[in-house]
């Protein structure tokens, strides 16, 4: 390993251009190991101020930019697949256009997967859009075994926090559209062809909460996300039939619970602190 990794940022006409900016520098500019490329993959149609934003980006980033245009709104999954063939290096980080990298996040992790872990991701702090206050902290599970364990009832990773090798991706069949869990059905598929995971429980990324956040991961559309990704996970036998009903009923009924109640699961589910 050469210690050059490219850095992947999907952007769309929803994005916030502040925002953008500042997951942009504090992703680049302001690491203490910065990445030797910048994919940028613009997914469809942006407003003039989300471009003029994304232009003052590229123009002043202190690292090459690729810049790519979809023309329509391919959605997540595939705005990623293109980017990753857009990459010019076998270690790819991944961060979305509105949260914020601590300077340390990729000092950290470029060891773990120069060491031969395919597949890292860190803990997260999540702050409120109006003011910044810190709300949660994180702490993903830890150890290959655990990790892999987790996955079969929860995403052991978060998707702005990972870094992995392409090739690794790529074995596993690279992002495919799965509602709004294809970060969830690409780990997934990872783990089950064998790559090597890790968590750094630390927090090295600062995750944007907005209001609606805990709507959001409820309703039918939810829902509907949810039952195919369980039949895709025991379609390919990664869920033995026990855990796809446990899985069904357990997050099915998370999806319909009021808001208030489905914050308080998740907080003591997934978020510590």
């Amino acid at each position: 390993m050469n210690g050059a990794f490219s850095l992947l940022i999907p952007v769309y006409r929803g994005d916030d251009p502040a925002h953008f900016a500042k997951a942009f520098s504090s992703s680049v500019g302001e690491q203490t190991v910065k990445p030797a490329q910048v994919v940028l993959v613009q997914d469809g149609p942006v407003g003039d101020v989300l471009a003029a934003a994304i232009d003052h980006a590229v123009e002043s980033s202190p690292v090459p930019v690729t810049r790519h245009r979809i023309e329509d709104n391919v959605g997540l999954a595939r705005a990623l697949d293109v980017g990753l063939t857009l990459c010019e290096h076998e270690i790819v980080a991944r961060m979305d256009a509105d949260d914020i990298s601590l300077p340390e996040r990729f000092a950290r992790q470029l060891p773990v997967v120069e060491g031969g872990v395919d597949l890292v991701g860190t803990g997260m702090f999540e702050f409120l859009d109006d003011g910044g206050a810190i709300v949660a902290r994180r702490v993903p599970r830890t150890g290959h075994d655990e990790i892999s364990r987790y996955a079969r009832f929860h995403d052991p990773f978060s998707h702005p926090t990972v870094m992995y090798r392409r090739s690794a991706v790529q074995r596993a069949g690279g992002y495919q559209p799965l509602g709004l869990m294809e970060d969830y059905w690409l780990f997934a598929r990872m783990i089950d062809a064998g790559a090597s995971v890790e968590n750094i429980p630390d927090p090295l990324v600062m995750y944007r909460v907005g209001a609606g956040a805990y709507a959001r991961r409820g309703g039918q559309a939810q829902w509907r996300s949810e039952l195919e990704l369980q039949r895709a996970l025991r379609r390919i036998r990664f869920t033995s039939r026990w855990e796809y009903v446990r899985n069904v009923s357990v997050r099915g009924v998370y999806r319909f619970v009021p808001e208030g109640v489905r914050k308080i699961a998740y907080r003591r589910l997934i978020a510590k602190g």
